[in-house]
């Protein structure tokens, strides 16, 4: 739901390229939970992460936040808006402190010139992400909010976990009001179906995350295989 199975841009590219998009601007560190991107700003710059993990959000009118994406090491933010000249389509905050490569918008045009075998590389990051929205949008349509819950924990933990005694911690800190907004939910709604997830014995919460301890009833709450 959050993540497509990909390999990120900078993965996907010879040294030679990866090098040259890495000099390609200043390396800057961020700290938890600040702005990086507003929705509509002027476009002047592309982020390349080099450590550390972001949301990619909307909001609506009445102030829901969706969570429309995870962005973390190897990724590239901004790139769409830099390509089309436009504002920026969402807003980016970093969820932890991340350290980032900035990369001026015209030279980050300038690099993908000079390398078609990076832009088309490029081209096939953004349909990896095309069909990771079309995914969401049929489980938002066709699966209930316990389902929804229940694929993004194991999403999450696949992608983004570490082995601890008891399971398997989702290292990124999301918070109920984010994981809420990422299965199109309140966080009261989330709360309580964590609360029957953990008198189940599917998960515990704890201060530092989310603990997946019975993947195999996660994975039958969610019509997965």
């Amino acid at each position: 739901m959050l993540v497509a199975e990909h390999v990120p841009y900078l993965a996907r590219l010879g040294d030679a390229d990866r090098a040259a998009l890495l000099s390609a601007g200043p390396e800057l560190r961020y700290p938890a939970r600040t702005t990086v991107l507003t929705k509509g700003e002027p476009t002047s710059h592309v982020l390349v992460i080099r450590d550390g993990w972001l949301k990619v959000t909307d909001g609506s009118d009445n102030g829901y936040e969706s969570l429309l994406a995870l962005r973390g090491p190897g990724d590239v933010i901004g790139e769409s808006a830099a390509l089309h000249g436009a504002g920026r389509s969402a807003s980016v905050m970093t969820l932890e402190a991340v350290t980032a490569v900035v990369v001026p918008a015209r030279d980050f045009n300038a690099f993908l010139d000079a390398r078609p075998g990076a832009a088309r590389l490029l081209m096939s990051v953004l349909a990896d992400r095309v069909r990771a929205g079309d995914l969401k949008r049929l489980e938002l349509s066709a699966c209930g909010v316990k389902e929804r819950l229940a694929r993004l924990l194991l999403e999450l933990a696949e992608h983004h976990g570490e082995p601890v005694p008891s399971g398997v911690r989702i290292r990124v800190p999301l918070t109920q009001q984010e994981l809420a907004g990422a299965v199109g939910s309140s966080r009261e709604s989330v709360t309580r179906l964590l609360r029957e997830l953990r008198d189940r014995g599917c998960v515990s919460t704890q201060r530092q995350g989310v603990v997946v301890k019975r993947p195999d009833v996660l994975r039958r709450i969610g019509g997965s295989a």
